[in-house]
């Protein structure tokens, strides 16, 4: 345990509070949490984790950016779904990378857990970038995460970032059910529009159609 370490995890869990509320601020504050988990892991020789936050320098960046600007002509971004075949690839190349880069870790380095670590290394990656999008099967993956980096973590004596994994997890299935239900009023709203805009005449077939698309 250190200072380090507990600054990171309040702006862990100050970031992850943010993405719940969708708040664009959980970009910056992600940015210095990514930069202390550098050092954190490093030293603890998880250098899966270590490389992974130098991508989420990256992600977060990119994140804060396409929040802003990605929506429909450059507006704030809304909350989408993945087609269940995009959701099951995200899943299966996921493991796959997972599988090569722990058999690397296992044999080129002094790594510690190399699987578990390649693991939640990988997925965290496919949250991360999914949550970029608002995609709401992030928070899925992320759960995942979590509870094997809870794990992870009190085996190597991290005992305040396994609790601040144990929040990530309350958090992240809060930020499910939350960013569900303001897909389910966004896809509400959109219907709505539409059959205000086609009144009375083709307004249910419209909708369905509209729908479909989306």
């Amino acid at each position: 345990m250190s200072g380090i370490e507990i600054v990171a995890a309040l702006m862990g869990v100050l970031s992850v509070w943010l993405t719940v509320r969708q708040n664009i601020w959980c970009w910056p504050t992600g940015l210095v949490m990514v930069g202390l988990y550098i050092w954190i892991f490093f030293d603890a020789k998880l250098y899966s984790d270590a490389g992974l936050q130098v991508v989420y320098v990256v992600l977060c960046s990119y994140g804060w950016y396409h929040w802003a600007r990605g929506g429909d002509r450059e507006s704030a971004l809304h909350v989408t779904r993945l087609k269940s075949t995009a959701f099951t690839a995200w899943w299966l190349a996921g493991l796959g990378f997972a599988g090569l880069l722990g058999f690397i870790m296992s044999t080129r380095t002094d790594a510690s857990m190399p699987y578990p670590d390649a693991v939640t290394t990988v997925l965290s990656l496919v949250a991360q970038f999914l949550m970029t999008r608002k995609k709401l099967e992030s928070w899925v993956f992320w759960i995942s995460v979590d509870v094997i980096a809870i794990g992870v973590y009190l085996m190597k004596g991290l005992y305040v970032t396994s609790g601040l994994y144990a929040l990530f997890l309350v958090l992240a299935v809060l930020g499910y059910l939350a960013w569900k239900m303001d897909l389910k009023k966004h896809e509400a709203s959109f219907l709505a529009s539409s059959c205000h805009l086609t009144r009375d005449t083709g307004c249910s077939a419209d909708s369905q159609s509209s729908s479909a698309t989306s």
